[in-house]
């Protein structure tokens, strides 16, 4: 990709026009990382772009931005500019061609106002940016409340670059950032999303989770989580604090590659308990009776007003919803602890029970029990196909509707827990319900 970038700037310069890489891609560059885009800045207007690749597509020509395909990659071209007003906290009102230097100044932070001229091999800094990538500092360029007023999603880049990159966010960027949080709101939900999938995905979760809580960003957009702070419960299962603190932990003992509905389910397994708290005097216990249920109902409101695909909250929905039936499985009888077992979320399922226990009272025999299950079942599939069909029975004169369907759910449990072995087994015992009934 990096070839074909440069081949791209190359045919620009035949041209007559100045062209750079720009941006993220020069940042990383810089890291010794390979860039997963490489966009070019230029002082080319896209008329004259077009000129050069015709087939370009103007992805936003009002911005000066024309979508180039070249060697197998598409490549932002964008025109060096500067910004009028931001009026809606997201779009400039206006944009006029300038120098690179003017277009320098108008991007987010310094790290990612660098421009890399691949012919000298030189990276051109007008804003700081390679003191700070130097020093591990995310810096706003200029003035960093009127950054933010232009862009409020700003405000979470700024988080998801510290948490990716591992770098601290300058103090006064810091500062314009807590004063701004509340805006959060008018972010388009999707562009909210996106930056969060980024931070939950990253191996340092909880430091961007941290970041978020500290910077008020946290209470803008998922206010829920907030609600988790003080929400006591009972000591002799959870020593390590409240719903907050133990969710916060549980996100720690994440693996580095949790996938994002596994994430999410851990966010807001316990999203339920400040609505169900109540003591039992009697029992001399707290109680959330009912928080997996109410949990769920919660998460999916959450999950809808991000706009997320309904694939993901189906996975985390289930997540919430079943974590607590994880301590019932030594007592499932075979066949139910096979379809427990046997659903495409388990296993995600089973590593948030694991961190569950983990982060509280630490007694994972359940677990356990169902490691040694899986060892123990994986000589065939969990659910192997059914010995008879609803066609069988019908056609030995069972009528179609409920009962069938339950005499199928009979026969498939006397399958799965070894009693129905063949489909002469099954069809022997079928006969015996007929006479019987």
């Amino acid at each position: 990709m990096r070839q074909a970038a440069h081949e791209v700037i190359a045919r620009i310069h035949q041209a007559g026009h100045a062209a750079l890489l720009a941006g993220g891609c020069v940042r990383d560059l810089r890291r010794g990382v390979e860039p997963k885009d490489y966009d070019i800045a230029t002082d080319a207007t896209p008329t004259e772009i077009l000129r050069i690749f015709p087939n370009g597509n103007t992805v936003g020509a009002h911005f000066g931005v024309v979508l180039v395909k070249h060697g197998g990659h598409a490549f932002e071209i964008a025109t060096f500019r500067a910004e009028g007003e931001y009026k809606d906290g997201r779009r400039p009102e206006s944009v006029t061609f300038t120098t690179p230097e003017e277009d320098a100044k108008r991007r987010d932070f310094t790290i990612n106002g660098l421009f890399f001229d691949p012919h000298t091999e030189e990276t051109i800094d007008y804003v700081g940016g390679l003191a700070d990538l130097e020093r591990g500092l995310i810096r706003a360029i200029g003035d960093p409340v009127a950054r933010f007023r232009e862009d409020y999603l700003r405000m979470l880049r700024a988080v998801r670059f510290a948490t990716v990159l591992g770098y601290e966010i300058e103090p006064h960027t810091f500062a314009a950032l807590r004063a701004r949080a509340p805006h959060a709101v008018e972010i388009s939900p999707e562009r909210v999303r996106d930056e969060l999938d980024k931070i939950w995905l990253s191996p340092s979760r909880v430091r961007g989770f941290d970041l978020l809580v500290d910077s008020h960003l946290m209470q803008a957009i998922l206010p829920e989580i907030m609600c988790l702070q003080g929400c006591e419960q009972p000591p002799q299962f959870h020593p390590e604090g409240d719903v907050f603190v133990h969710t916060r932990l549980m996100l720690e003992l994440l693996p580095p590659d949790a996938s994002l509905p596994l994430v999410l389910s851990v966010l807001f397994h316990d999203i339920g308990k400040p609505e169900t708290y109540s003591y039992d005097a009697e029992a001399d216990r707290i109680r959330f009776n009912g928080h997996d249920k109410l949990g769920a109902e919660m998460t999916v409101g959450i999950l809808r007003r991000l706009r997320y695909p309904n694939h993901v909250i189906e996975a985390v929905e289930s997540g919430v919803a079943n974590h607590m039936i994880f301590k019932d499985v030594q007592r499932m009888r075979t066949a139910k602890l096979k379809r427990f077992m046997a659903r495409e979320t388990f296993a995600d399922e089973l590593e948030l029970h694991r961190v569950d226990c983990a982060s509280s009272h630490g007694m994972l025999d359940n677990w356990e029990f169902l490691r040694e299950k899986a060892e123990a079942f994986a000589a065939e599939p969990l659910i192997p196909p059914r010995l008879v069909t609803g066609h069988d029975l019908m056609a030995r004169g069972w009528p179609a509707g409920p009962a069938l369907g339950e005499l199928l759910t009979r026969i498939q449990d006397l399958q799965l827990e070894g009693a129905l072995t063949t489909r002469e087994e099954a069809l022997a015992w079928l006969e015996g319900q007929s006479q019987d009934g």
